[in-house]
């Protein structure tokens, strides 16, 4: 029997559905079976029945599955989903200490487990459910603070940012639209981003909830794991993914089943890569913008064009240090630290960088995203960083360090061959072979761990 929380099931314009699409849509692929949405509710209902009273709850369900069952099971409760920037204990920590009260919740054994920390029950799998029996979908106010995601800290300690489900329910509006215009409304997602991600939630948890489209529940990371998830599912298939896992894939060598496209985000995507990952699998690849302040507001297909096409209703307002947004899923306007050139009347533009990335030493300029980009285009380099230090040297200018992987080489062979593409004033020293960057599970660079992994190598 379905629960009914209150408020939760009336349906007014104040309210939104949990669930969209035809009922008789599969939501996910799991262990070879699929869920229908009739299941899935079931699920979510009898979860929901079992949370403690509680204001928010750390969702760190590993499996994709549990976690939208978590997910809407936490939301159907009036609790909110809370988003660390890692699964490290010390994250885990932070972010509930900063929400008295709350609780973890997880589909796993987790030692040492956080306070409170509860473990999901076994989902188990029973026939779909007739579609005349469908129970009816949980209503969720527009105004109710549903997610609080957690920045990567690339760039400085996270960041907390709460999401309405309001605000994802309009930003994945513009998602379903924008990937419908080049690979249809109906696929399979396979996903190397953890759901915990906002990236990860808009396009692996979202997507399957308000679209007509069918999730994996696995996170397949190795080329090998992915080429498995792939062949699991039917066409049309869509791999949404990053930029290292890209790499790792198309240097691998693998085959895979026939893909319908690809999408990428979470770190600049080289246009070689995108090139080569679309020779090499025969379907287009998608590169989204956004943030976790944000949700994605924009797309490009790299291999076609250098600009970004904004969603409808986006706008960007350039100023010296950085762009201010403003977007349908936002309730004010956000400033991201990005800086835009715009064309086309406003609805598109291209990316020249962010602020805190240009350095200025003697009157000339350089980006330490373009320094990156360069590190890696030397053969033999595999990954690599390039970032600003805070200390200054003797006459006050914060020195540029890099960490790089590349088995075969020296940090010399490296220096000089980057010396003929960069100005001298801007070679990193130092710079550091590493066996492998500090990437967390969305493949991003915490400024933290890279400046422990560079006093580890001094």
């Amino acid at each position: 029997m379905a629960i009914v929380y209150g408020t939760f099931q009336r349906e007014s314009p104040a309210c939104l559905p949990m669930l969209g699409a035809d009922p008789a849509q599969s939501i996910a692929r799991r262990d070879g079976a699929a869920i229908s949405r009739g299941q899935f509710l079931a699920h979510v209902n009898a979860v929901a029945a079992l949370l403690p009273r509680a204001p928010a709850a750390v969702n760190l369900c590993e499996d994709r599955y549990a976690f939208t069952v978590a997910f809407c099971a936490i939301m159907l409760r009036g609790q909110i989903n809370l988003l660390p920037s890692s699964r490290a204990p010390q994250a885990i920590d932070e972010v509930m200490a900063s929400h008295p009260g709350s609780y973890a919740l997880g589909d796993q054994a987790i030692v040492p487990a956080p306070p409170g920390y509860r473990l999901l029950p076994a989902l188990a799998s029973h026939p779909a459910a007739d579609v005349s029996e469908f129970p009816p979908v949980p209503q969720i106010p527009a105004s109710q603070v549903v997610a609080i995601g957690y920045t990567s800290g690339s760039t400085g300690s996270p960041t907390a940012h709460a999401k309405t489900w309001g605000n994802l329910h309009v930003g994945t509006t513009g998602n379903l639209a924008m990937l419908a215009a080049t690979l249809g409304d109906r696929f399979t997602v396979i996903a190397t981003v953890p759901a915990q991600h906002m990236y990860g939630i808009e396009m692996s948890v979202l997507l399957p909830l308000l679209g007509r489209i069918e999730v994996h529940a696995g996170r397949p990371l190795l080329p090998g794991d992915i080429a498995v998830a792939l062949a699991e599912v039917s066409a049309p298939r869509v791999l949404v993914t990053t930029p290292v896992h890209l790499r790792a894939l198309v240097e691998s060598g693998i085959e895979l089943p026939p893909l319908t496209g690809l999408v990428s985000a979470t770190a600049p995507l080289p246009v070689a890569l995108a090139s080569l990952a679309e020779r090499r699998f025969g379907a287009p690849l998608l590169e989204v913008f956004g943030s976790t302040e944000t949700c994605v507001f924009a797309s490009r297909r790299p291999t076609v064009e250098e600009r970004w096409t904004l969603y409808d209703g986006v706008q960007l307002h350039p100023h010296p240090d950085g762009t201010e947004v403003t977007a349908p899923q936002l309730d004010t306007p956000v400033q991201l630290a990005d800086i835009v050139s715009l064309s086309d009347a406003g609805r598109r533009f291209v990316l020249r960088g962010r602020q805190a990335d240009m350095l200025e030493i003697a009157g000339k300029r350089a980006s330490l995203g373009d320094l990156t980009r360069r590190l890696l285009a030397i053969p033999g380099v595999d990954d690599a960083v390039v970032f600003q230090l805070e200390d200054g040297d003797a006459i006050g200018v914060r020195r540029i360090a890099a960490l790089a992987v590349a088995p075969g080489l020296d940090e010399q062979l490296i220096l000089d061959a980057l010396r003929r593409a960069v100005d001298p004033l801007f070679l990193p020293r130092p710079l550091r072979l590493v066996d492998a960057l500090p990437r967390n599970d969305a493949g991003k660079l915490p400024r933290e761990a890279l400046l422990r992994l560079l006093a580890q190598h001094r």
